[in-house]
């Protein structure tokens, strides 16, 4: 008897990666990325022509991947609020506006003649944490890109409630202020506006503008002497190296993660969480320090310093989250032995 596998799937604004996944010995092969069909390669089209597009290009990558991979299901990945059913409900990295539903499991389904699972991204990355044999486990995954997202696995499951809400970290209002930072969803002091790493970028250059002394002296000004340049890559690099102005900048968005790292221990009693997504990956350990240091100072009631020090541990520094956690899930559905977590 054949061993199983899976074709997986990991969508994205830009990227569209698809990969045969070996459950049982937890590993990925045959990964191919090609450009997502949708708005960034066809600005302005209409949402309605965006989402066939993504369809059938879903729809003819997959029929002739799942021979290839001797696969007998498929489990995607997608960058955009999803039910328990597997009805996309938005994508704005994708197809931009809001649209009509589309159920996309369903459609799949009927194309291709085998099973298919649609899950947000960030649901997916979840299970390449999980351990679905453990009962009780209980951990939160959290992604700081240019966004920020979160979701907490519980006793085998993520828990989203049946229309896919729940971990919307980056929406919480932490800044009342008039002024607060503009959250790309239209709402002003969201999370994502202002701890994110796209938030962060926007934060240098405003400290570099109220404090142009401070700025000339640090190691950002030797990469980008223009207080507006500085960017991503150079904020990163003088983190990295020890830079105080660098470092005061980033603290002053860990205040706010921190904040909701500890209503959620405090709400359900959460003592784990994982950090991944490309902005926090690339600052690497000292992200998860200096958070770690936030949430000591902000206080978790009833842990031992200690035990606070063991909350917050980095991800795998890698993208394959979305295509080995969609393969996870699925083999946790079809009740195949998997391989231990990374």
């Amino acid at each position: 008897m054949s061993e199983p596998a899976f074709t997986v799937v990991d969508i994205g604004g830009t990227t569209l990666r698809v990969a045969r996944y070996d459950p049982v010995a937890g590993v990925l092969g045959d990964v191919r990325r090609i450009p997502t069909a949708g708005m960034a390669r066809h600005p302005g089209a209409p949402v309605p022509l965006s989402q066939q597009r993504v369809l059938d290009q879903l729809s003819e990558l997959l029929a002739a991947a799942l021979p290839r991979h001797g696969s007998s299901a498929v489990a995607v990945a997608f960058a955009g609020p999803v039910t328990a059913d597997g009805r996309v409900l938005a994508a704005p990295t994708i197809w931009g506006g809001r649209g009509e539903p589309l159920p996309l499991a369903a459609l799949l389904e009927q194309r291709l003649g085998v099973p298919v699972a649609v899950v947000n991204d960030i649901t997916a990355a979840v299970w390449r944490y999980a351990d679905p044999d453990a009962t009780g486990e209980q951990f939160c995954l959290l992604t700081v890109s240019s966004g920020i997202g979160g979701k907490v696995f519980r006793s085998g499951e993520v828990l989203l409630d049946a229309d896919g809400h729940g971990g919307e970290f980056g929406h919480w209002t932490c800044d009342r202020s008039p002024d607060a930072p503009l959250c790309d969803c239209g709402g002003r002091g969201h999370l994502g506006a202002v701890a994110s790493g796209r938030a962060m970028e926007a934060a240098v250059r405003a400290a570099a503008r109220a404090d142009p002394a401070g700025y000339a002296g640090s190691r950002l000004a030797q990469v980008a002497a223009d207080p507006e340049r500085p960017d991503n890559a150079a904020l990163v690099e003088a983190i990295r190296a020890g830079d105080a102005f660098a470092t005061a900048v980033l603290r002053t968005g860990l205040v706010h993660l921190a904040s909701a790292v500890t209503s959620l221990f405090t709400a359900i009693g959460v003592r784990r969480f994982v950090v991944m997504g490309g902005f926090a990956l690339a600052v690497g350990p000292l992200y998860a320090r200096y958070l770690t240091e936030e949430v000591a100072r902000l206080g978790c009631f009833g842990l031992t310093e200690a035990e606070v020090q063991r909350m917050v541990v980095l991800g795998v520094p890698d993208d394959d989250h979305g295509l080995i956690g969609a393969g996870r899930l699925l083999a946790a559905r079809t009740g195949v032995r998997q391989a231990v977590a990374l």
